[in-house]
C-alpha cells in the first residue's frame, strides 16, 4: 500500500515541504534511505544525512531549519520521533491485520471464540476458554481449559497459556512466551529428594500489556500471580510465582523476579537485574543493569551493583574500583620503601 506525502501529513496533523504527490510504500532509516520510503529526523547528530538520503520523504520538527538544499519532500510536525512511531503503528496494524478462522484450528466445543478476528492453523483452544472480541491468535498457540482473553489481545505463533489464567484487553504476547506454568515449588525431604507443591493457583495479566518472546511467567502457589496494567515485559524474562508487577513497570532482558516479590509501579528493571524473593520493590525505581536485589527498596530509589545499593556511592565507589590494580601498586612500593628505610635505620 502507498501513501502520499499529502495524505501522511493529514494523519499527523503535519504540514508539507516539497511535493505533495510523492508517494511511499516502505520505511528507512534515514542514514540508508532508497526511493519510496520514508525517514524521520529527531536527532541533531543525524542531521547530516538529510541532505544526502535518498528517502523520498522525511518527517522533521517543524523548528528544523536546514542548512544546504535537501531533495527529499519534508513532513513538518511538532515530534518527528512521535509521529514516526504513529506512523509505525499504523503500518504494524495493517502488515498484521489478519481475518481468518482456519479450518485447521482446534476449538473445544464449549469454547466462545465467536468475537475473535483470527484463529491460526494448529492452534487449540481448549475448554470453556472465552476470546474476546478482535483478538487475534497466531498458529500453534496453546490455550488452556477456562483460559480468559481480552478484547483485542494478540497472542503470536507458539506462546502457550496454561489453565485458567487471565488476559486483558489490548495486550501482546510475543512467540515462545509460557503464561502459567507451574511456580518453582519443593519440599526437601528427609532421604534428600524434594516433594512438590502443588501450584493450584493462576496468572492475571491486566490490560494493555506487552510481553516478550520466551518470557515465562508461573502460576500461584495459591491466589494470582499478576502484571498489572501497562507493564512492559521484555525477551527472555522469568517472573516467578505470585509475584506483582506494578503498573506501568518496565523489565528488560534477561531479568529474573523472584516468588512473592513485589515490584511498585513506573518502575524500571534494566538487563539481567535479579529480584530475590519476597520483596518489596517501590514505586518509580530505577534498578541498573546486572544488579542483584536481596533487600527492600524504597519509593524513588536508584539503585546499581550486587548487591545493590544507591547508584551514586557505587559510581563513587567504582571510581576507587577501577584504580585498585595502580593502588595496590603503589602501597606495594610504599611497603619496601619502608622495609629499605628500617633496614637503613638498623645499620646505623
Amino acid at each position: 500500500m502507498e501513501f502520499s506525502a499529502q495524505q501522511i501529513a493529514e494523519f499527523l496533523n503535519g504540514e508539507v515541504k516539497g511535493d505533495v504527490n510523492v508517494k511511499v510504500s516502505n520505511i528507512s532509516k534515514i542514514e540508508e534511505g532508497k526511493p519510496g520510503t520514508i525517514s524521520f529526523l529527531a536527532n541533531p547528530k543525524y542531521e547530516k544525512f538529510i541532505y544526502e538520503t535518498k528517502s523520498s520523504i522525511v518527517l522533521v520538527n517543524k523548528s528544523f531549519k536546514p542548512t544546504k538544499n535537501i531533495d527529499s519532500t519534508l513532513v513538518l510536525v511538532d515530534d518527528a520521533y512521535d509521529a514516526f512511531a504513529t506512523l509505525l503503528s499504523i503500518y504494524d496494524e495493517f502488515i498484521r491485520n489478519k481475518e481468518e478462522i482456519s479450518n485447521l484450528c482446534f476449538v473445544e466445543k464449549s469454547a466462545d471464540v465467536s468475537g475473535a478476528k483470527y484463529l491460526g492453523a494448529f492452534s487449540y483452544i481448549g475448554h470453556n476458554v472465552v476470546l474476546g472480541k478482535n483478538v487475534r491468535v497466531y498458529p500453534q498457540v496453546y490455550i488452556g481449559d477456562n483460559a480468559k482473553i481480552g478484547d483485542n489481545t494478540i497472542i503470536y505463533p507458539g506462546a502457550k497459556i496454561y489453565h485458567s489464567s487471565e488476559i486483558g484487553n489490548n495486550c501482546v504476547l510475543h512467540s515462545g512466551t509460557v503464561i502459567g506454568a507451574d511456580g518453582f515449588g519443593f519440599v526437601p525431604q528427609e532421604n534428600g529428594e524434594f516433594k512438590k507443591v502443588p501450584q493450584v493457583g493462576n496468572v492475571i495479566i491486566e490490560d494493555n500489556v506487552e510481553i516478550g518472546s520466551n518470557t515465562t511467567i508461573d502460576r500461584a502457589t495459591f491466589g494470582s500471580t499478576i502484571i498489572k496494567n501497562g507493564a512492559k515485559i521484555d525477551n527472555l524474562i522469568q517472573i516467578a510465582h505470585n509475584v506483582e508487577v506494578g503498573e506501568r513497570t518496565v523489565v528488560a532482558a534477561q531479568s529474573g523476579i523472584s516468588g512473592s516479590t513485589k515490584v511498585g509501579k513506573n518502575s524500571m528493571l534494566a538487563g539481567q537485574v535479579g529480584l530475590a524473593g519476597h520483596l518489596t520493590i517501590g514505586d518509580n525505581v530505577k534498578i541498573a543493569a546486572q544488579s542483584g536485589i536481596a533487600q527492600n527498596i524504597k519509593d524513588g530509589e536508584i539503585v546499581q551493583g550486587s548487591p545493590a545499593y544507591s547508584v551514586r556511592d557505587y559510581q563513587r565507589a567504582y571510581i576507587y574500583f577501577k584504580r585498585l590494580p595502580d593502588t595496590e601498586k603503589r602501597v606495594s612500593d610504599l611497603e619496601n620503601e619502608l622495609k629499605e628505610l628500617k633496614e637503613l635505620l638498623k645499620s646505623k
